[in-house]
């Protein structure tokens, strides 16, 4: 299997139900409103983090662990971790291929992200990214020392 679409023509995607469509209709609603309100909740705890941690966020991560966690159950996907969990700091390297990744490895625990200095400027997404403290990182090797540091 190649990850690249070499036919001229599309497959036949199914249509869904009237009922299907009702599901995907009340699951994507909530599933926005939780967004929206993880949003609101951590836009407002972010105005007391700043002035007192600086850019460490103590609470606000974990609003967006609880915001992931209820996503997947609304999508009905089970979050299934395995391993020994680090007791300490330090990082976790992955390279996500869709959206729902990004909830999964949110929802286990709070975490930064490291993206491509792009991503800032999509809309919606980026503005997202950085609400979450994403860090961004230009791909050009003549700044990864300082971007390392």
């Amino acid at each position: 299997m190649t990850p690249t679409w070499h036919s001229e023509s599309f497959p036949d995607y199914p249509s869904l139900g009237f009922w299907a469509r009702v599901r995907v209709a009340i699951r994507g609603g909530a599933l926005m409103i939780v967004l929206v309100l993880g949003v609101i909740a951590t836009l407002l705890l972010r105005l007391i983090e700043a002035p007192v941690f600086g850019n460490s966020r103590p609470w606000t991560g974990w609003i967006t662990v609880v915001v992931c966690r209820l996503a997947l159950r609304l999508l009905k996907l089970r979050l299934t971790r395995t391993g020994q969990p680090m007791d300490h700091r330090g990082v976790i390297v992955a390279n996500h291929s869709s959206w729902l990744d990004i909830f999964v490895l949110n929802a286990a625990a709070p975490l930064y992200f490291v993206s491509k200095s792009e991503v800032a400027g999509w809309p919606g997404i980026g503005w997202l990214a950085r609400l979450t403290g994403t860090v961004f990182v230009r791909r050009d090797a003549r700044e990864a020392g300082q971007q390392a540091r």
